[in-house]
């Protein structure tokens, strides 16, 4: 790492107030992330090296993860409109960083801050080769956060799914936002969508609109919306994955399989889904969607 880059790092995160730690200011080392001083385990069972790498190659070109991004970045905007000054963002459980990159290529002149933060030590370095450098890397346990009154707007974006405790994930995400911040939260949405890909990846659950409301009322955070996307290719989506029963395959049949089915679509057929995914960015911010197989939350802290 050079040492502009560096400085870029140091001034964007390890500047801010030591009151807005609660424990002791993480160390930048000299891969240019900033540690925690307590202890971070990273569950390599559930996502591992490899699990990194299919990530990185599907956030640029696959049709849901762009779809994803859109609707993301078009509820972003209409939630913080009236925010006139940049804003601090950090991405909790933000893997390879697809989503801090579109965003300082799509709204760098918002934030004086971004932020990617994860448990794992090799997603975050294999995301410093693929990020600007002014995004700072924090690795962190979601579980165990040392934030206080620090970020404007905070994602968790397909992570609540994956943890035993979402609402105390969301509170410690809640702990690092500053009074009026906004948490955005994806993940599968209607436990009927349920299927091998779930089992694959080690979802615990799916959501629905009164799954958020709960998480709402536990955790003290104003929910501001809550709205299903992935609706236009629901039936497909529903087609294509409710056949298959993992439950006789091996470990080594199981990951041969999460490789099949994590790969970017032909060229046409990508084009052609991301065209229908799309249309939601807009239709989908003006209408709430009956259903779809994925949901997001907006919440508030208040």
């Amino acid at each position: 790492m050079s040492t502009s880059q560096a400085a870029h790092n140091i001034f964007s995160v390890s500047s801010l107030p030591r009151n807005q730690y609660v424990s002791s200011p993480p160390i930048l080392d000299a891969d240019g992330i900033f540690r925690s001083t307590s202890a971070v385990i990273h569950r390599n069972d559930e996502y591992d090296q490899q699990g990194f790498e299919i990530l990185q190659r599907m956030q640029d070109k696959h049709f849901w993860y762009r779809g994803r991004h859109r609707f993301l970045l078009a509820s972003l905007d209409r939630h913080t409109r009236m925010e006139a000054r940049p804003l601090s963002a950090v991405d909790l459980g933000g893997g390879a960083g697809g989503w801090v990159r579109y965003l300082s290529e799509r709204r760098s002149q918002r934030f004086s801050t971004l932020a990617l933060a994860d448990s794992s030590e090799n997603a975050l370095i294999m995301a410093k080769g693929a990020l600007p450098a002014n995004i700072a890397m924090h690795q962190i346990d979601i579980m165990n956060l040392h934030w206080e009154d620090c970020w404007d707007v905070a994602f968790l974006l397909d992570v609540i799914e994956h943890l035993p405790d979402d609402a105390e994930a969301l509170m410690q995400a809640a702990k690092g936002l500053k009074a009026g911040g906004y948490l955005f939260i994806t993940a599968p949405a209607i436990q009927r969508f349920w299927n091998y890909n779930d089992e694959l990846v080690s979802h615990l659950r799916r959501y629905n609109r009164q799954d958020l409301k709960s998480l709402s009322e536990r955790t003290g955070l104003q929910l501001c919306d809550a709205r299903y996307f992935m609706f236009f290719l629901s039936p497909l989506y529903w087609l294509t994955r409710r056949a298959k029963n993992i439950t006789d395959l091996n470990q080594t049949q199981k990951q041969q399989l999460l490789h099949q089915s994590h790969k970017v679509p032909m060229g046409p057929i990508n084009a052609a889904l991301f065209a229908l995914f799309a249309a939601e960015s807009t239709i989908g911010q003006r209408l709430q969607f009956p259903w779809g197989t994925s949901i997001l939350g907006v919440f508030r802290k208040v």
